[in-house]
C-alpha cells in the first residue's frame, strides 16, 4: 500500500486531521536472538538493544490457570519483539487516560507472562538485572518508563523487567484447585513466575550477551517482596548470585493453607460464588471479575507449601538457611519501612556474604511542596535506573542536580551487580565507597550531593505519615 493511498484512507475515515507522520511507526533498526523457543526480532538504537513482548511462559489462561508456569510453545519464522504486551489483568481506572497506583492504564490481559530485555549491542558475558515492578501484589506493570534499562545497558548491565501473575489469579487456593493436577504446587503463582524467569535467563540470556552466573535479583514494593522471598525458595537456589530490596523488607510469615482457602471461599461468596463450586467453574469466572471485586483483588498471599514454599524468608534468615548472597536494601526517608530494611540487613549480613543498607533522602525540587517528610514511596526509582527523562515522575520538571544523582544512584547500583565476588565494599559516585552493614554501624545516605556513610541507629523509621503514591 502506498503512502498517497494510506493518506486517502486516513482522510475517508475521520483521521485525516492527524500528520500521518504520528499515525505510522517509525522504522526500527533489527536485531534478531535465538531462544530456545525461537527467532526474535527486536530493535537496535544508540548502542542498546530491546526486546519487548518476549514470553518466558505459555498464557496462564483456561487450563492454565492456578497452574505452574508452562513452557512456551515454540513458534515458526521470527517473532515480532518491538512492542510490550499488554499487562497483568488489575483494576484500572474507566478513563482509559488516568493510570492506577501502580502506573498502569488501558487494556490488560491474563496473557501476560511477558519479559522486557535491555541489553548492550555487543554484550559478552554482561551482568544481568532481573527487575521485579511493584504494586502492592496486584497492580503494575514490568515495562513502565521507570524502569527503562538503557542506563544500565550503556553501563555494561542487561535489564530483563518481568511482568508476573497478580491479585487473585496470582495468589489463591481453594479446596476445588485440590482436586486438580492434586501433585502440583498450589498457590504462590506470581513467586512460581519469578522462578521460571530465572530459569528461562539460565538457558537464553546467553543469546543476548548475559551471564547466567552473574544474575543479580531485584525489585520495589511489592517486587522487593518478591526478592525477599526468592531468597528462601529451594527451587530459586543457584540461580541468582545478588539480590536488591527497595522498600520491599516483607518479613513476614507465610499465611496457612487453610485461612488462605477460608478468605477465599468467604470473598467468593461476595460475587455470588457458593462454597461448592468446581474447579472448572472457577476458571469460568472473567479475569476482570476477580480484578474488580475488591475482596478478591488482592488475592491472599503468601501461602505456606511444604514442595513450593517449605520455610518464609524470615524463618531462613532466622535459621541461617537463606541464599547466602550479598543484599543491597534501604527505603526512603518519606515512608515508613527503614526499621524493617535495618533488620534485614542486619540478619542476611550476620555471617557469610555481606548486606549493604541504604536510605534515600533526596526530594526533587519541583516536589518540595508534596513531599514535606522527604521522599515517598517509589522517589527512588527514577534515580536508582537513571530513567528521569522515561518516567512520567520527573521528565522536563527534573533539574541538574535530580539529573546528576540519578547518574551517581545508578553507577552505585551498577557496581553492586558488579561487585566481585567475596568484596565488602564497592566504589560508586565518583568516589563513593559504600561499606558493608553490621548492625550499630552505618547507612549510606543518598542525599542531594551524593551519598555519605552514617550512623544508621539514629534514623527513624520513618515519618508518622507515610505517603502512597503511584508506582509509576
Amino acid at each position: 500500500m502506498t503512502r498517497a493511498i494510506i493518506t486517502l484512507l486516513l482522510a475517508t475515515t475521520g483521521f485525516g486531521a492527524v500528520p500521518l507522520k504520528a499515525q505510522m511507526p517509525k522504522p526500527i533498526d533489527p536485531v534478531t536472538v535465538e531462544t530456545d523457543a525461537g527467532t526474535l526480532r527486536g530493535s537496535r538504537k544508540g548502542g542498546v538493544l530491546v526486546f519487548r513482548g518476549v514470553p518466558y511462559a505459555a498464557a496462564p489462561v483456561g487450563e492454565n490457570r492456578w497452574r505452574p508456569p508452562q513452557p512456551v510453545e515454540g513458534w515458526e519464522g521470527v517473532r515480532a519483539a518491538t512492542a510490550h504486551e499488554p499487562p497483568c489483568v488489575q483494576p484500572v481506572d474507566t478513563d482509559t487516560t488516568v493510570a492506577n497506583f501502580g502506573g498502569v492504564n488501558g487494556a490488560q490481559s491474563e496473557d501476560c507472562l511477558y519479559l522486557t530485555i535491555t541489553a548492550p549491542d555487543g554484550a559478552k558475558n554482561a551482568p544481568v538485572l532481573v527487575w521485579y515492578h511493584g504494586g502492592a501484589f496486584f497492580l503494575g506493570s514490568g515495562s513502565l518508563g521507570s524502569y527503562d534499562g538503557t542506563a544500565n545497558a550503556r553501563n555494561g548491565v542487561i535489564t530483563v523487567s518481568v511482568n508476573y501473575r497478580l491479585g487473585a489469579l496470582a495468589n489463591f487456593v481453594h479446596p476445588a484447585l485440590d482436586r486438580t493436577n492434586p501433585d502440583e504446587p498450589k498457590g504462590n503463582y506470581a513467586l512460581q513466575d519469578a522462578v521460571a524467569v530465572l530459569e528461562w535467563i539460565k538457558a537464553n540470556i546467553g543469546a543476548f550477551g548475559g551471564d547466567a552466573q552473574r544474575v543479580t535479583i531485584a525489585g520495589q514494593s511489592a517486587g522487593g517482596g518478591i526478592v525477599t522471598n526468592l531468597l528462601s525458595l529451594p527451587s530459586a537456589k543457584g540461580l541468582f548470585d545478588k539480590a536488591i530490596v527497595q522498600s520491599g523488607s516483607l518479613l513476614l510469615p507465610d499465611r496457612p493453607k487453610a485461612e488462605a482457602e477460608r478468605m477465599a471461599v468467604e470473598a467468593l461468596e461476595t460475587i455470588g460464588i457458593g462454597a461448592d463450586v468446581t474447579g472448572d467453574q472457577l476458571r469460568g469466572i472473567s479475569a476482570q471479575t476477580f480484578a474488580a471485586s475488591e475482596p478478591l483483588r488482592a488475592g491472599f498471599f503468601f501461602t505456606a507449601d511444604n514442595t513450593f514454599k517449605p520455610t518464609s524468608t524470615i524463618a531462613a534468615l532466622r535459621a541461617g538457611t537463606e541464599a547466602d548472597v550479598p543484599l543491597l536494601v534501604g527505603s526512603n526517608e518519606g515512608e515508613k519501612g527503614f526499621a524493617g530494611a535495618r533488620t534485614f540487613a542486619s540478619l542476611a549480613g550476620d555471617e557469610g556474604a555481606p548486606a549493604f543498607l541504604y536510605r534515600f533522602d533526596h526530594t526533587p525540587a519541583f516536589r518540595t511542596a508534596e513531599w514535606a517528610n522527604g521522599p515517598i514511596h517509589s522517589a527512588e526509582l527514577m534515580f536508582t535506573f537513571d530513567s528521569i527523562d522515561r518516567s512520567s515522575w520527573g521528565g522536563e520538571r527534573a533539574d541538574e542536580t535530580d539529573r546528576a544523582l540519578a547518574a551517581k544512584v545508578n553507577s552505585c547500583w551498577v557496581a553492586f551487580i558488579k561487585m566481585a565476588p567475596g568484596a565488602r565494599s564497592f566504589a560508586c559516585g565518583n568516589g563513593f565507597v559504600w561499606e558493608a552493614y553490621q548492625p550499630g554501624g552505618d547507612v549510606a545516605l543518598i542525599e542531594s550531593g551524593g551519598l555519605r556513610m552514617a550512623p544508621a541507629d539514629a534514623l527513624p523509621d520513618g515519618p508518622e505519615e507515610a505517603g502512597a503514591p503511584r508506582e509509576e
